[in-house]
Formats: C-alpha cells, sequence, structure tokens
C-alpha cells in the first residue's frame, strides 16, 4: 500500500492487490500514511504463490475491478487526505475493579493477553523516577501508526507490564533503539507486519545486569525473573500500543511467535572467558547496553562430544542462509573453546568458512550459508549443562544501529537500594 500510495501523491492513479485476509492490514498501511481512502482489491491469489496458473486465474479474476478502480472518479471521502480525527482522551479513561480494569484494558486491545498492572497517576509517577527526561519528552515516532513516543507514554506501559522503575532506563534506552535503528523505525515495520512473525530480541551487558537482577544463568530464557519478564513485555506493548502493531491487523505473522510476549537475557560475563558482546560494538566493558535483533526461529543443539570441533561442527546443521544468528555457549563449552584457543573472531571465521550447501538448481556448486561475519554474534549465557542455544532470524543491517548504552538517571543508587531486593526466595523441598 505504501507504494500505491507513492504512485498517488505523484498523481498516478494507482490500486493495490491484496491477498485475502489482508484488508485490514491494507486499510491501516493507507491510514497511517494519512491516505485511508486508497483503493485496494481482494485477490484469489495466495500470499507468495509462484504457480503461474493460480497467479494468472487470480489476476483475470480481479482485472475488471482494477480497471474500475483506475477508471472512477474518487469519491469524496477517497479526496479528503485527512485520516480519521481522534479526540484527544483525558488522563483518567476508566474507574473499577481490578477485574473491570483488566476486561477495559482487554476490550480496547491494549493488552498482550495476560492480566495488566493499572497504571494509575500515582504508579506511573513512580515509574518516572527511572529517568531524569521530562515525561513530556518526544523521542520519536515509531512505525506504522506514526506514534509519539513520549517518555510517559513509555511509562504507562511499563507499569501496565509490571516493570519495576529501575527497569525504565533500559525499557527507554530499547525503544529509542527501535526508533533509531533500520530495522527499528522503518524496518521493525516490516519485520512486525511481516507474515514471518519476528520477536524483538534484546541482550543486556554491563553492571546493570546484577543491579535489577537480570538472569543470565540457568534458564536464562525461561519464565521467574521480573526484570527479564517485564523489560520484553513493557517493548512489546509500546510496539503495540504506540506503534499500532496489532495481530491479525497489521501483525500478520502466519503462526505468530511466543518470543514476542518477552525475549530478554543478559549475559554471563563473569563466567565467559571473552570479551562480553557490547565491546564488540566498541563500547567499554563498565558501559550498560542493550542489543537488538529479530529472530524467527529458535534452537537449542546437544553436541556430540565436548571437544571444540564437535562443538563448534553441531552449530553447522542450524543455520539458515541469509539469516542473522545469535550463538549462546553454556560456560561449559566457552571454557572448553578457550582453553582450546578458540576465540570469538575465530569461531565466526569457522562458520563462515564451513557452513556451506549446494547453490539453488546447481547441485555441484556449493556456495556459502553465511557470507558477513557480522551477522554472527558469539555470547555466553545459561547454567551448568551442554546444551547450545542459537537465535535465527533477522537483525539490523551491519553498520546500522544494532546497540545502545543505557543512561542511567541521577538518583540511580538509591532506586537500586529501593528495589534491589525484590527477588524470589523459593521453599526448599
Amino acid at each position: 500500500m505504501y507504494d500505491v500510495i507513492s504512485a498517488e501523491e505523484s498523481e498516478v492513479p494507482a490500486v493495490g492487490l491484496i491477498a485475502e485476509g489482508f484488508k485490514d492490514d491494507a486499510k491501516s498501511a493507507a491510514s497511517s500514511r494519512s491516505m485511508p481512502g486508497a483503493r485496494c482489491i481482494p485477490t484469489i491469489i495466495p500470499p507468495e504463490a509462484t504457480k503461474m496458473e493460480e497467479i494468472e486465474a487470480g489476476v483475470e479474476d480481479c482485472f475488471e475491478d482494477v480497471l474500475k478502480a483506475l477508471t472512477s472518479p474518487l469519491t469524496t471521502a477517497e479526496k479528503s487526505s485527512e485520516a480519521k480525527k481522534v479526540e484527544e482522551a483525558p488522563r483518567i479513561i476508566f474507574k473499577g475493579s481490578l477485574d473491570d480494569i483488566n476486561l477495559f484494558f482487554y476490550r480496547r486491545g491494549w493488552t498482550d493477553g495476560f492480566p495488566v498492572v493499572p497504571p494509575t497517576e500515582e504508579k506511573v509517577a513512580e515509574m518516572l523516577t527511572g529517568t531524569d527526561l521530562p515525561p513530556d519528552t518526544l523521542l520519536g515516532k515509531l512505525l506504522p501508526r506514526q506514534g509519539k513516543v513520549t517518555v510517559e507514554k513509555i511509562a504507562v506501559n511499563a507499569v501496565i507490564a509490571g516493570a519495576l522503575p529501575t527497569y525504565l532506563p533500559v525499557i527507554l534506552a530499547a525503544t529509542q533503539l527501535l526508533l533509531d535503528s533500520e530495522m527499528g523505525f522503518r524496518g521493525y515495520c516490516t519485520f512486525g507486519v511481516s507474515t514471518g512473525s519476528w520477536a524483538p530480541f534484546w541482550v543486556i551487558n554491563g553492571p546493570i545486569r546484577n543491579e535489577i537482577n537480570l538472569n543470565y544463568k540457568s534458564g536464562v530464557l525461561s519464565p521467574g525473573n521480573i526484570a527479564n519478564a517485564a523489560i520484553g513485555r513493557a517493548i512489546g506493548l509500546v510496539i503495540k500500543n504506540i506503534g499500532g502493531v496489532r495481530k491479525g491487523i497489521e501483525d500478520m505473522g502466519v503462526m505468530g511467535n511466543p518470543m514476542k510476549y518477552t525475549m530478554v537475557m543478559a549475559e554471563n560475563e563473569e563466567e565467559s572467558p571473552w570479551e562480553p558482546l557490547h565491546t564488540d560494538f566498541g563500547l567499554d566493558r563498565e558501559d550498560n547496553s542493550i542489543a537488538i535483533s529479530f529472530p524467527q526461529s529458535w534452537i537449542q543443539n546437544y553436541p556430540p562430544a565436548n571437544e571444540a570441533d564437535a562443538i563448534l561442527r553441531s552449530l553447522l546443521n542450524h543455520l539458515i542462509p541469509g539469516m542473522m544468528h545469535t550463538i549462546i555457549f553454556p560456560p561449559v563449552h566457552a571454557r572448553t573453546l578457550a582453553a582450546e584457543g578458540w576465540s570469538k573472531p575465530d569461531i565466526k571465521e569457522f562458520i563462515r568458512e564451513n557452513a556451506r550447501m549446494p547453490a539453488p538448481g546447481r547441485a555441484v556448486e556449493i556456495v556459502p550459508l553465511i557470507n558477513d561475519v557480522r551477522t554472527l554474534r558469539v555470547m555466553v549465557a545459561g547454567g551448568p549443562g551442554a546444551f547450545i542455544a542459537q537465535a535465527v532470524g533477522g537483525g539490523p543491517t551491519p553498520g546500522k544501529a544494532e546497540i545502545r548504552k543505557i543512561e542511567l538517571p541521577k538518583n540511580w543508587a538509591k532506586l537500586v537500594a529501593k528495589y534491589k531486593n525484590i527477588v524470589p526466595d523459593h521453599l526448599r523441598y
């Protein structure tokens, strides 16, 4: 639809052809570009079709409709370039019990399906103690809705997600990374609304990991830590509620992705024999940072032996051409590799050299699966055990924004002292 709108803005009549089921997505895309009346015609051609007989039948089926749409005069509504006016909402929009509020938010489409924490004035004010930025600070506009991203709106979504004020610096940095990165401001619009179900994957480095109790050991991506769960959930709500990426309307993921609920982890820097991930991007070890990628799949593999060669070769069976791969070694394998002389650059080069496959349609020609080692990330996390994790999918174009420093407020030490001891105390049995 963006191409249709660009053509219409150049005074070239255009009509969008859309597959059945994408009508709401097309309308949303047109409305976000202030041309809600842009014409589109649904077709019977399956998405990403390759069978010429299906394509030709679909074109023939809708040809008359396309011709009519291109030649018929515009209606009064279609001539208007103004999107539907949205009235400014009052600060207090609902009062009721916790159950009432959860139903109200769910019916409005403001949740991810889980219960929410009501964003009261008091709760939002408490959340804002996690930043020195004024609440009305405008950080940018998030696609596809072109929603205005203010510090207060981020804080509201952080409260809804159950975050603590000590998480707000991380959530702010992540949101700014979405705005600044190619995959965030423009590309995530593609990734977020794609049929491919890409999920934002956040990796946090630096001393803040321990100050806010992020998990980077056993079950690093399992439920259980508020920080890992609430940070990812808050960013997901920012993407949905401010950016306007809604399931089945803009987000057209065919199968969806459970990683969209939250996919946040920290690196186990203490047990890594290598320098941590953020230093690969030129940051200092003591810097706090958050990095982004957009995996579609999550794989765990078990090497057949614990020698370096067996560990590395086990990676080669789980690579997908043209994708970014974040390889997460448990400490035991990282120590083995380092003891046998393997650095992170060595590992990346090994993968580039040895990950190969026959070229499509040319079985005698062998081509590399990985052309650019910048699409490989190597880090250490997880608990005792031999499983290796690989997050496979998309990522920012190398050279574009992939990581951002986390800025802490002046009252950081006081905030950490207030919330540091919020940790589970499991019953032993």
